[in-house]
């Protein structure tokens, strides 16, 4: 029985391991892919191509790198999980519409910026996992 809890803390360190290093390999392409062209390679349209379609594809690497993290939790973490991105997906999409309307409309002074409702949603996720992880636990 404690070989069993050892492999699974084991694979679940192991798997979170390769989260954090797919997120970060992705947070260092969007970089790459938004000041590469005006930086490194003066606007060339093939580099920045191949810069956005490297970025989809780490970006691709981390969503499959969550979805293995995910399967490997106990029902209890796949739950609070689960809640929290549900939560984060439907606040996410009024909040990023309503956002967008007041663009449309004037009523904000500013464009709206996809940045600050990534903002949001990040901020969103990390309080809905903690309030989740207070009420269950």
């Amino acid at each position: 029985m404690k070989s069993i809890v050892m492999n699974t803390k084991t694979a679940k360190r192991k798997n979170l391991t390769r989260l954090a290093i797919w997120t970060m390999a992705w947070t260092v392409s969007t970089a790459l892919a938004t000041f590469g062209s005006l930086f490194l390679w003066e606007g060339n349209k093939v580099l920045t191509a191949l810069s956005i379609v490297l970025n989809l594809g780490i970006g691709i690497g981390m969503v499959m790198a969550n979805r293995r993290l995910l399967e490997g939790s106990d029902e209890l973490e796949k739950k609070i999980q689960m809640e929290a991105m549900a939560l984060t997906l439907g606040f996410t999409l009024i909040v990023g519409i309503a956002y967008s309307i007041m663009d449309s409309t004037n009523l904000i002074p500013w464009d709206a910026e996809i940045s600050f409702l990534v903002i949001f949603m990040a901020l969103f996720y990390i309080t809905a996992i903690a309030f989740n992880t207070r009420r269950y636990r």
